[in-house]
């Protein structure tokens, strides 16, 4: 990374350097690379700490860098397009889904997942739970809720293996003919547990996407996808499943 001295430029210090270590992201250093730490970086570039770390902010909420609690500041990959659209609809767990089922338990679940079911609040639900990672690092963890009326014929499932529960439930879930899904995301911070299998801070942004699925006219699964907001993307169009972008970044239109 090279050097420059930032005394004489109009625009604010911090923007600038944001746009020089930009540059020096994309010729000098490859994803996951950890960058010096903030006193070399700034006596290389001649500027003070503070000034440094507004850069370094900036960067991150542009998905450039990923801070890491007890590794430091490195260098993001691509980020994850997040595709909200009508076009193809499934049920999770399909051939393409590019989710990993971790487990299921049988819980009650919140009194607003409850509501959106149209269950009572006290009856339990299948909770799937199920993660998605993308160049080696955790980028998304998902809740899915799955009423027992959903998957009437589901037998007991005889195993201590939590992500063979999971997916059983996601086998039963798929013979259901699915009639619509509906899709809403919001900006949200990373709760406590979120930001922990995120491998983030608690607090930090995050987007949250809530997919109904609808089967024999009724509300037969809840999907509750929490995305690390530094390293996806909102994308609209046809599709409506969740795309990596490994190439440089389309412009929606």
């Amino acid at each position: 990374m090279g050097t420059t001295h930032l005394e004489s430029v109009p625009e604010p210090k911090y923007w600038h350097l944001k746009t020089v270590l930009s540059e020096a992201l994309d010729s000098e250093f490859t994803v996951g690379e950890i960058l010096p730490n903030e006193r070399e970086l700034a006596a290389r570039f001649g500027v003070a700490r503070a000034t440094l770390r507004q850069a370094l902010e900036q960067l991150e909420l542009e998905g450039r860098l990923q801070r890491r609690r007890g590794v430091g500041t490195t260098v993001a990959p691509p980020r994850m397009g997040v595709a909200v659209g009508t076009g193809q609809q499934a049920w999770p767990g399909g051939g393409d889904d590019a989710w990993r089922a971790v487990d299921s338990t049988d819980a009650v679940p919140p009194s607003t997942v409850a509501t959106a079911l149209e269950i009572p609040r006290e009856q339990s639900v299948h909770i799937v739970r199920r993660s998605r990672v993308s160049h080696g690092q955790p980028v998304a963890a998902e809740l899915l809720y799955v009423p027992h009326a959903s998957v009437p014929d589901l037998s007991a499932i005889d195993t201590a293996n939590q992500a063979a529960r999971a997916r059983a439930v996601l086998r039963e879930l798929q013979r259901l003919q699915l009639d619509t899904q509906d899709r809403a995301v919001e900006l949200g911070s990373a709760r406590a547990d979120d930001a922990k299998e995120l491998d983030r801070l608690p607090g930090a942004p995050v987007l949250v996407v809530t997919t109904r699925f609808f089967a024999a006219g009724r509300t037969a699964a809840l999907s509750v996808a929490t995305y690390r907001a530094d390293t996806c993307r909102l994308t609209f169009g046809a599709s409506g499943g969740v795309e990596i972008h490994h190439g440089p970044e389309r412009r929606a239109s």
